[in-house]
């Protein structure tokens, strides 16, 4: 259990060290690493998560995306499981933003079972943070299209953890949003019509 404890910190040290520096969006400016911070304790606490692996990769899962971390790295220094499931829940920042939210929404249903927790965990506390404040420079509109985009994410995640989706679909009721695969469109009934600005 010690020997676990260190690998988990060490991925915490990690973690913390590459997101220096950088803050979340939300009105406070909190440091990033709250975020995957907030995302493993959500796996373990919430989702019962005790794959090593999985909380490790919740820790370093955006590493890749938003420092100049590589996965050849994160081999090196956590193994191939852990690169492997960062590297699934990675985006590729080259193409275009709307490319990633569909590529995500796509790809969805058939990620591994630890990157679809990760996939989870992450858009629950995404989601918590954007209930909790509107980040800075976003609209209203803004919000709620990003809760329709993580509601079609979710839809394709199903059957993973039934704690974090029922804790999902609670934050989507509230929007008068569903993640059930069989809706065609997450979005309220009046708002059929174009989609605001995305992320």
């Amino acid at each position: 259990m010690g020997s676990e404890a260190a690998a988990l910190l060490e991925a915490a040290e990690f973690a913390a060290w590459k997101h220096r520096g950088q803050r979340r969006k939300d009105p406070e400016g909190t440091p990033y690493i709250n975020h995957p911070i907030g995302v493993a304790r959500i796996l373990a606490q919430e989702g019962g998560v005790t794959d090593l692996v999985v909380l490790q990769a919740a820790l370093l899962h955006d590493t890749v995306e938003d420092t100049d971390t590589t996965l050849a790295e994160l081999e090196a220094r956590f193994g191939a499981a852990v690169r492997a499931v960062v590297q699934e829940v990675t985006d590729d920042k080259g193409l275009p933003a709307a490319e990633r939210k569909r590529l995500q929404v796509e790809r969805a249903a058939g990620s591994s079972p630890r990157a679809r927790l990760v996939k989870l965990a992450d858009k629950l506390h995404n989601l918590r943070d954007l209930r909790r404040g509107t980040p800075r420079g976003w609209s209203e509109e803004r919000v709620q299209e990003y809760f329709r985009w993580a509601a079609e994410v979710v839809a394709g995640l199903r059957g993973t953890s039934p704690p974090m989706e029922a804790a999902l679909q609670r934050l989507f009721e509230e929007r008068g949003l569903s993640c059930d695969r069989r809706d065609p469109d997450p979005r309220p009934a009046g708002a059929a019509g174009g989609a605001g600005g995305s992320q």
